[in-house]
């Protein structure tokens, strides 16, 4: 696990959504001790067995949230916005709304969590 380096990111983080992003990032910690994080792309991103999801660090209007494969994780999630084959994005105002997302947030995780264990129980099969 990285945390150390993603710390060491956020301690030099110059952008107005800051708290923002740290709130939301604990928030998807939070959700299961399975997930880690890095710096991927000069950004933390979120893993567990593939690249679940990596912020957009210059927003400054809100904190940007890119689900790499949002499209394609089984579940229903209202504030994922997009339309593409796999990517969703979800855009968080503030810490208020990172805290009335949060149920969401987790949900997501949980779901990226048992779609790719899913996968891998699969392909072992």
């Amino acid at each position: 696990m990285a945390y150390d380096e993603v710390d060491a990111w956020m301690a030099h983080y110059d952008n107005p959504m800051r708290e923002v992003v740290q709130r939301v990032r604990l928030i998807l910690l939070a959700s299961d001790d399975r997930i880690e994080e890095c710096i991927k792309w000069k950004t933390p991103t979120f893993v567990y067995k593939g690249n679940l999801a990596s912020f957009f660090p210059n927003s400054r209007n809100h904190a940007t949230v890119m689900f790499h494969h949002g499209a394609l994780i089984p579940g229903r999630f209202p504030h994922l916005e997009g339309s593409g084959k796999a990517g969703r994005v979800m855009k968080i105002a503030s810490i208020a709304e990172a805290e009335e997302y949060r149920e969401e947030l987790s949900s997501i995780v949980e779901s990226w969590i048992a779609w790719r264990d899913s996968m891998e129980h699969a392909a072992a099969s």
